[in-house]
C-alpha cells in the first residue's frame, strides 16, 4: 500500500510488530512489554534503549497512542535496489500528526541509519533518530514511572499539593505538610510523572529535591 494512503487509513497503533525481536544470549535486556499509562495497553519493545524511548513517549502529554514496529517501508535506493526499513516505534499526537522513531545507542549515528533518516524525513510524518537521555535523567524517570498507574492519583490531595508547592520547596517538607508521608509520597511521585509537579531531573531524586507546582522546563525532556 502506498505510504500516503496507509498513513491516512490504517490504525498503525493497533498493529503488532512486523518483525520479531530476537533474544540474544548474554544481552542484559531482552524483549519485553511496557504498560502504557497513556493508552492503558501493553507496548512491545525489543531492547533497553527502546524501552527508555517508550517510557519517554508514555510521559509526553502530546502523545495519544504508540506502537512498536507496526509498519515496514520499502523504496528503491540510488542503485535501483529495493531497500526496506521498519522504524522501531510510532506515536500519534493529539493534533492528529504522527511520529516514526528509531532508537540509537550513545555513540554516533551510523551512516546507514543517517541515510534512513534522510529517506524517512520525506514520508510525511515526523521522523526522529533518538539517543538515550543522560543516565541520571533516565534513572529519575524510571523511578517516577513506577508511579505512573492511575491508582496513585489523588485529586483532592493534588489540589492541596499545588498550594503547598506554589513556591519551590524540598519534597519531604511539602509531603509532611500534606499529611502521612507513606500515603502522600506515592501521589506526589505520580504528580511528578504527569507534570502536575516538577523537579530537576539532572540530579538524583531524593527527599530534599526542590519541587514546585506545574510541569516546569523538564516536562518536555
Amino acid at each position: 500500500m502506498p505510504w500516503g494512503e496507509a498513513a491516512r487509513v490504517v490504525r498503525l497503533e493497533d498493529c503488532g510488530p512486523v518483525r520479531p525481536f530476537p533474544v540474544r544470549s548474554g544481552r542484559r535486556f531482552a524483549p519485553g512489554w511496557w504498560w502504557s499509562a497513556t493508552t492503558g495497553r501493553l507496548v512491545h519493545y525489543g531492547s533497553g534503549v527502546m524501552r527508555t524511548q517508550v517510557m519517554l513517549l508514555d510521559r509526553d502529554p502530546s502523545v495519544m497512542t504508540m506502537a512498536c514496529r507496526p509498519v515496514e517501508l520499502s523504496w528503491r535506493g540510488s542503485e535501483g535496489t529495493v531497500v526496506s526499513h521498519a522504524p522501531h516505534l510510532m506515536a500519534r499526537f493529539s493534533d492528529g500528526g504522527g511520529l516514526l522513531l528509531d532508537c540509537a545507542g550513545r555513540g554516533k549515528i551510523s551512516p546507514r541509519l543517517a541515510h534512513r533518516a534522510d529517506v524517512m524525513a520525506a514520508v510525511g510524518w515526523q521522523y526522529r533518530v533518538t539517543s538515550p537521555p543522560e543516565p541520571v535523567v533516565a534513572a529519575n524517570l524510571g523511578w517516577l514511572s513506577g508511579y505512573r498507574h492511575p491508582r496513585y492519583r489523588n485529586t483532592a490531595l493534588m489540589e492541596e499539593a499545588v498550594q503547598v508547592f506554589a513556591r519551590p520547596r524540598p519534597l519531604i517538607e511539602g509531603a509532611r505538610d500534606l499529611g502521612d508521608t507513606i500515603r502522600v509520597l506515592p501521589a506526589l511521585f505520580h504528580a511528578l510523572w504527569t507534570g502536575a509537579l516538577s523537579a530537576p531531573l539532572n540530579d538524583p531524586l531524593h527527599e530534599q529535591v526542590t519541587v514546585t507546582a506545574g510541569p516546569g522546563e523538564w516536562a518536555s525532556a
